[in-house]
Formats: structure tokens, C-alpha cells, sequence
């Protein structure tokens, strides 16, 4: 949200950029994975199956939030990860919108 404020955010899909930390790719392969069964169980309204599937990002993305700086001075490096992070919160928001949970 605090990017947003800061104008447009990156469209597209994320890419593998030479050099990023291990973390960032293990975060784009298990997106890459997850994403097309989330769908799948979403179209046979399995919402528990497609819970589960997201839920198996947890250890990526803590591990991305741990390691890597995604406001990298490098901006294809911080445009790459933000949209790698609209590409995670894009695949939970088809099954919930996380956005009305709050502490």
C-alpha cells in the first residue's frame, strides 16, 4: 500500500533477473507452482484446497520478506519484485480479500 502511494505500480509478470537473491526466486517458483492449482480449486469451488495451496507460500515469503529488499536502488531489481508481490497478494485476493483482516 505505502508504494502505491508513491504512484503506479509495475504491471506484468515477474522475471527471473540475473543475480536476484535465492530467496526471490524461491518465492517466483512457488508462485509459479501454486498459482495454476489456486485456479483450479477455485473453479471446482474447492476454497479449502486453494487455501491450503497459498498456504504453502508462507515459508517463501517469509523468507523474501527476511532477505531481500524489495525498495532495491536497482529499479528493475525493485520493479521485479514488486510485481512479484502484486503477483502473490493478486493470487490470495482470488480466494479472500486479506485486506478486511486486522489485527
Amino acid at each position: 500500500k505505502a508504494e502505491e502511494k508513491k504512484g503506479p505500480l509495475p504491471e506484468g509478470a515477474p522475471t527471473r533477473l540475473a543475480g536476484a537473491p535465492a530467496e526471490e526466486a524461491a518465492l517466483l517458483d512457488g508462485i509459479g507452482e501454486v498459482l495454476p492449482k489456486v485456479e483450479a480449486h477455485l473453479a471446482a469451488e474447492a476454497f479449502e484446497a486453494a487455501m491450503g495451496d497459498l498456504a504453502s507460500l508462507r515459508a517463501p515469503v517469509d523468507a523474501f520478506f527476511d532477505k531481500v529488499l524489495v525498495n532495491d536502488p536497482d529499479p528493475d531489481a525493485r520493479a521485479n519484485r514488486l510485481r512479484l508481490l502484486r503477483q502473490v497478494t493478486g493470487a490470495m485476493g482470488k480466494v479472500a480479500d486479506f485486506s478486511l483482516v486486522t489485527r
